[in-house]
């Protein structure tokens, strides 16, 4: 583990990179591709996302398809679309998916902030565990005498306020993606 201030800031970037991420597959009311790219089709005996067992596209506005390459995994790739908390049926034709993107409704646009929520949450654990990381070292490392008490406080209070500006901006991402979800 390390104290160092730009490894701790690269590994919060990580958390709040991992968030849009995640935010970009919740679906406001149009179609994107990102909205399939984070479920993971069961495969070849383990769990990869679907842009790797197909070419996922947007033929129209509101509809989605996955061009699945193995004949094997069609079967596999519409249950994992159909078992995602997005609330989508997809029809099978031949090796093409076809994911229709049904409008939202007031229960299901409330069920989406709900999942936002949530990733937000874990996006503010991963930043507290990175701050909670660097904490110990930096006691460790003044236990060990390499850094005076005094130098600890400090690096500790700088490790805070990183930990702080990433929270708020998390909620910031969070409550402009609500906020795009409840649109109507």
């Amino acid at each position: 583990m390390s104290a160092d201030p730009a490894d701790l800031m690269r590994r919060m970037d990580g958390a709040l990179e991992a968030l849009r991420k995640e935010f970009s597959g919740l679906r406001t009311g149009r179609a994107s591709t990102a909205l399939l790219e984070n479920i993971n089709v069961d495969a070849y005996g383990t769990s990869m996302p679907m842009n790797q067992v197909g070419s996922i596209s947007v033929p129209e506005p509101r509809m989605l398809t996955v061009q699945v390459w193995d004949n094997s995994l069609i079967k596999e790739a519409e249950k994992a679309i159909r078992d995602s908390d997005l609330g989508l049926n997809p029809q099978t034709e031949g090796n093409l998916i076809r994911v229709p993107l049904p409008d939202l409704s007031e229960e299901r646009r409330v069920e989406l902030t709900k999942v936002a929520a949530k990733f937000g949450e874990q996006a503010r654990v991963a930043v507290r565990n990175v701050r909670r990381d660097g904490m110990d070292t930096l006691k460790k490392n003044e236990k060990d005498g390499e850094i005076s008490q005094d130098e600890q406080r400090a690096r500790g209070d700088d490790i805070q306020k990183l930990t702080d500006d990433h929270i708020e901006m998390i909620d910031k991402l969070l409550a402009e993606k609500e906020q795009e979800i409840l649109q109507v």
